[in-house]
């Protein structure tokens, strides 16, 4: 073979593999739903309780960066699974730069999994609007889904047929006041709590809490590198990309890689809905 061949070929065969990839980055991977199934072993748990599941729904971001039918199609399969609680863990919309997209909202929302025994969720940094500054924006996201059967924890707990759940409102946000809940908790009850920043794990806050934290917002840094880590993460802990960690103080982390997109791209980051099966310690 020539050499003008050989380096003609191996860069056309280059060329079609980059658009492969490229294709699969921002037509396939991102509608590729993966749900995850966790044990979540919790102390004291009830015995009634005990197989019971809890699933996971994390950053949404309805907005105009990608067709929200997908996440619609996606809540719609979630369904089927039937769990018996279901925690939504903040950014329901894309913000910052671009309006929030309230009647697409309302219309994902129709389709929101329900716990059988209880739905709670939280705000993150998207749902406080540009600059996550806009109050007004927050409390509208919040609204609609207390519209829509779904409980909002700012700041707060509540205990749903023997789980107590503990919700702190967004770090980014103006209302992060964790220490109105924390200073409340009783250790002896069993509890998750829900975080939508997984950096708010490295703060003081804690007043003895030990158990499973729930958190979003990284997206798993949405594109990785085989072997690499996320080139993008925003966070202040590059650590914390996503799945479960083993924390300090008797604490376990497990960041959900989302549902949404920030923007309409995944390679090696699948969007997921975690199912957790609580447990007897």
């Amino acid at each position: 073979m020539k050499r003008r061949t050989f380096v003609k070929r191996t860069f056309l065969g280059i060329t079609s593999v980059g658009l492969l990839s490229a294709f699969y980055a921002w037509q396939v991977e991102p509608f590729w739903l993966e749900f995850v199934r966790i044990k979540m072993p919790i102390k004291n748990l009830p015995d009634d309780l005990a197989g019971k599941t809890l699933m996971q729904i994390s950053d949404i971001h309805v907005g105009s960066r990608f067709d929200y039918r997908y996440l619609i199609e996606s809540l719609k399969k979630a369904q089927e699974f039937a769990p018996d609680f279901v925690a939504y863990m903040g950014d329901y919309v894309t913000a910052h730069k671009e309006e929030v997209q309230y009647n697409k909202l309302s219309e994902v929302l129709k389709s929101s999994v329900k716990g059988r025994l209880g739905t709670v969720g939280i705000l993150g940094n998207h749902d406080y609007g540009r600059n996550w500054s806009q109050k007004h924006v927050a409390n509208k996201v919040a609204a609609m889904l207390v519209e829509h059967g779904i409980t909002v924890l700012r700041n707060e707990q509540i205990e749903l047929n023997g789980l107590n759940l503990i919700g702190l409102d967004d770090y980014w946000g103006s209302n992060f006041n964790p220490e109105i809940v924390m200073s409340k908790c009783d250790t002896t009850r069993p509890s998750v709590l829900l975080c939508h920043n997984p950096d708010v794990c490295d703060l003081d806050i804690w007043n003895n809490y030990k158990g499973w934290i729930l958190s979003g917002h990284t997206h798993g840094g949405q594109c990785k590198p085989p072997f690499l880590p996320a080139p993008m993460l925003p966070v202040k802990n590059k650590k914390y990309t996503a799945g479960k960690f083993e924390l300090t103080g008797e604490r376990t982390l497990y960041v959900n890689r989302a549902l949404g997109h920030l923007w309409q791209i995944r390679f090696n980051v699948r969007p997921e809905i975690t199912l957790f099966e609580l447990e007897q310690v």
